[in-house]
C-alpha cells in the first residue's frame, strides 16, 4: 500500500498504486494517478488531471500538472501523462495541455529532467532524455528519443527536435532541429552530428558514415533546402538497394522529420 507522510495533503480523488511514497508536505489533488512506485520527496505539487506511471521520482518543490500558461485557457479540462522511471528534480514546472491542441502533454519514459526545467502546455517529449539545468520549452514543442539539452537552452512554441540531437549550453531553438544532430548558438546552428551520442548508443562506423554522407549534402555543399533533399532521396534508393535497413532507418527518419517542418529546419 501507499506510505502518505502525516503533514502531506491527498485529495480523495487522487489513485495511489502499490508501493507509492508521499513525502511531508506534498500536495496531491484529485484527479492525479501516481503508479506504482512513485517517490514524491517533499514539497510537491501535483495537479489533475495527470497520471504518473511506475517508478517516476519527483525531488522537492517541483509543480506539475498545472492549468497552462496560456491566455486562451478558459478551465477546460486537459490533460497531462507521464511514463515510467523519469526523474524530475528540484523546481522542475510542468503544465497540461490545450484545447487549442489536443488537450495533453506528455512525457515519455526514462528521461532525466534537471532542476528548474519548465516544459510547457501541449509538449511531447520522448524517452530517454537529458534536460539539462533550467531549460524551457515553450508550448506545443516536440522532443525526440534520446536528445540532450544543454543548460538554459530555450526552445520557441512549435519547434521540433530530432531524436539523438545534442543542444549545448544556453542554445536558443527558433528552428527545427533534425535527428542526430549537434547545435550550439543563439540563434541555434548546426555543427555537426552527435557523433560521441550516436557511438555510445551503439551506431556503428557503417551507419555513422552514412549519416555523415547526408550531413555533408544538407549542410556542406552549398544546396538549397529542394536540392538537397533531392540527393538525400537519392541516397536513399541506394541504400534501398543495398538492403541496408539501418541506414535506411536513419535516411527515412531525416528526410521524413524536414517534410514534416512547419518552421524550417536550422542551418549552419
Amino acid at each position: 500500500m501507499a506510505r502518505v507522510h502525516p503533514s502531506a495533503v491527498v485529495d480523495p480523488g487522487a489513485v495511489l498504486h502499490p508501493g507509492v511514497r508521499i513525502g511531508p508536505f506534498c500536495q496531491v489533488g484529485a484527479g492525479v494517478e501516481l503508479g506504482e512506485g512513485c517517490d514524491l520527496l517533499s514539497h510537491v505539487v501535483l495537479e489533475g488531471p495527470t497520471t504518473l506511471g511506475p517508478d517516476n521520482v519527483i525531488h522537492p518543490f517541483a509543480s506539475i500538472g498545472g492549468p497552462p500558461q496560456d491566455k486562451k485557457y478558459r478551465g477546460e479540462v486537459t490533460r497531462l501523462v507521464i511514463g515510467q522511471g523519469n526523474r524530475f528534480r528540484e523546481g522542475v514546472t510542468i503544465n497540461r495541455g490545450t484545447v487549442q491542441d489536443e488537450g495533453l502533454t506528455a512525457v515519455g519514459n526514462d528521461n532525466w529532467v534537471m532542476a528548474y526545467v519548465h516544459i510547457a502546455h501541449d509538449c511531447r517529449i520522448g524517452n530517454h532524455c537529458v534536460l539539462a539545468n533550467s531549460v524551457n520549452l515553450a508550448g506545443h514543442v516536440q522532443v525526440g528519443d534520446w536528445a540532450v539539452l544543454g543548460g538554459y537552452t530555450g526552445v520557441h512554441q512549435y519547434c521540433r527536435i530530432g531524436a539523438h540531437v545534442m543542444a549545448g549550453i544556453a542554445s536558443v531553438v527558433v528552428k527545427d532541429v533534425p535527428p542526430f544532430l549537434m547545435i550550439s548558438g543563439n540563434a541555434a546552428k548546426a555543427f555537426g552530428l552527435n557523433l560521441e551520442g550516436l557511438r555510445r548508443r551503439g551506431f556503428d562506423k557503417h551507419r555513422l558514415q552514412s549519416l555523415q554522407r547526408a550531413y555533408r549534402t544538407l549542410y556542406r555543399e552549398g544546396h538549397t533546402l529542394e536540392e538537397a533533399r533531392e540527393r538525400l532521396s537519392a541516397q536513399l534508393r541506394e541504400l534501398e538497394e543495398a538492403l541496408d535497413a539501418d541506414c535506411v532507418a536513419d535516411l527515412s527518419a531525416t528526410l521524413a522529420f524536414i517534410a514534416q517542418s512547419g518552421r524550417g529546419i536550422v542551418r549552419p
